[in-house]
C-alpha cells in the first residue's frame, strides 16, 4: 500500500512511497487523484529530501541513542569518518540509516530510497522516513 506524504507549508510538495522507493513526487492535488487509495500523512511544515548529518554524532548513552539523535535532525545518513564508534555501524544499519564516504546532494526522486523529511518554519524536523519508514515523528 502507498503512502501519501504531504505537508501543510510552502512549496505544496507531495511524495508517493510505496515499499523503500519513491512512487511520485508532486502536489498533493496531483498524486491524491493518481493514487485515491494511499494513506495519507500530513505534516506542517516544509517536505523535502532527508539530509546528511556531516558531523559528530550527537552525545547520548549508547550507539543506538546517538543514531536516533541523527533521525530526529531530520537525516537518514552519516559519514563514515564519524561513524568509528563500536557498535555505531550496527545501529546505523538495523534502523537503515546509510554510512556514506562522502556528503551527497540529497533528493526526491522517483525510484529512489523514499528518504525524506518535514521541518517547520523554526527548522526544527517534525518528521522523518527512512527507507520509506516514519522513525521521527515529533509530538
Amino acid at each position: 500500500m502507498e503512502t501519501l506524504h504531504t505537508a501543510e507549508g510552502p512549496g505544496g510538495r507531495a511524495v508517493v512511497v510505496a515499499g523503500d522507493r519513491i512512487g511520485a513526487v508532486g502536489t498533493y492535488e496531483e498524486l491524491r487523484e493518481r493514487f485515491p487509495g494511499a494513506r495519507v500523512r500530513t505534516w506542517r511544515g516544509t517536505l523535502g529530501p532527508a539530509l546528511v548529518h556531516e558531523g559528530p554524532l550527537p552525545d547520548a548513552p549508547s550507539p543506538r541513542e546517538r543514531v536516533h539523535a541523527v533521525l530526529k535532525r531530520g537525516a537518514v545518513a552519516v559519514l563514515e569518518r564519524y561513524a568509528a564508534e563500536p557498535g555505531v555501524r550496527e545501529a546505523a544499519s538495523r534502523v537503515g540509516v546509510l554510512v556514506l564516504p562522502a556528503v551527497r546532494s540529497p533528493e526526491l526522486t522517483v525510484g529512489h530510497r523514499a528518504d525524506l523529511a518535514v521541518f517547520d518554519a523554526d527548522g526544527r524536523c517534525v518528521a522523518t522516513v527512512c527507507a520509506g519508514r516514519l522513525v521521527h515523528r515529533r509530538a
